[in-house]
């Protein structure tokens, strides 16, 4: 199956901000997770891919495809579900697909029905085709973006930030499509939500202020890891002297208000903490606050 592959991809904007700072990455098939705060670059990097924007300097490979140089190339093969994706009429999802799937260029009835059927039950949305898109919920419309994006069987597809704003069930939902598509293609799955990439993904790269600062498996991150992230239960009076002394990854609240802190630190940081199994949030906070893992 194809692979791809960017080499050395940069971009400024015209306000001065760089957001995308030599990125390399290749990329099987699969879902690949793309993990990196709001503002990382991850959203001008999905774009730079989906040829929406041109970067400064690098190249893009897919397979035998020049990106840079042969975008409509790409664009045939090419799935983009951006995080914002507009504004439906008033029609039926099914009407919808049948004329989305018309401008994709399957102008005979037949194909258009046998496909426009499939990507419904891909989706889940069958039972609710003859309903209006502009009616349905947040996560429908997610998994309708999904279902016209299949119309062409695409190779490669880009989601960008898709479970962003969705309730958990409509999020179940939505990463259980993805989950059957990711299997039958190569699939880039852009957030800022660990558990999304955790639930999905076995590989990742986790990106920040437009560089890549890991690359690698889930589990590859959380071995590197072992022996080094140590958990103790505080007050929430002791968080700002813990916070002084040690290096707190993350912390979270128990009913009492008490505090749940983990640290990194590669021997036990005082004999009051307990070491803690490495997961992959803290591969996560510890990438970006250090700014490197060696895997």
């Amino acid at each position: 199956m194809t692979e791809l592959k960017i080499s050395n991809l940069t971009k400024t904007y015209n306000n001065g901000v760089k957001a995308l700072d030599n990125v390399n990455l290749e990329i099987g098939p699969g879902m690949f997770g793309l993990l990196g705060p709001n503002g990382a670059g991850k959203s001008s990097l999905m774009r730079t891919i989906a040829t929406l924007q041109r970067p400064d300097s690098g190249s893009i490979q897919f397979g035998d495809i020049d990106v840079l140089q042969d975008n409509n190339a790409l664009r045939r093969v090419l799935g983009y579900l951006p995080q914002e994706f507009g504004v439906y009429p008033n029609l039926s999802a099914e009407d919808l697909l049948h004329y989305f799937a018309d401008l994709k260029g399957i102008s005979k009835k037949s194909d258009r029905n046998k496909i426009v059927q499939e990507v419904l039950e891909i989706t889940n949305l069958y039972d609710f085709r003859n309903k209006s898109v502009s009616g349905y919920s947040g996560g429908m419309k997610q998994r309708f973006g999904i279902a016209q994006m299949l119309l062409n069987n695409p190779k490669l597809i880009i989601v960008d930030e898709p479970t962003a704003g969705l309730d958990p069930a409509e999020r179940h939902r939505f990463l259980n499509v993805l989950r059957e598509i990711g299997a039958q293609h190569t699939v880039i799955f852009s957030t800022h939500i660990v558990d999304d990439v955790r639930e999905l993904c076995h590989e990742l790269a986790i990106l920040n202020g437009g560089k890549v600062l890991f690359r690698g498996t889930s589990q590859a991150g959380t071995d590197a890891l072992e022996g080094k992230i140590w958990k103790k239960k505080i007050s929430r009076e002791e968080f700002e002297a813990h916070n002084a002394q040690y290096n707190i990854i993350s912390s979270n609240y128990n009913q009492d208000n008490s505090l749940n802190i983990r640290v990194y630190q590669d021997q036990q940081p005082h004999e009051s903490f307990g070491p803690a199994t490495p997961i992959l949030e803290d591969v996560y906070f510890v990438t970006l606050k250090s700014d490197s893992v060696h895997v």
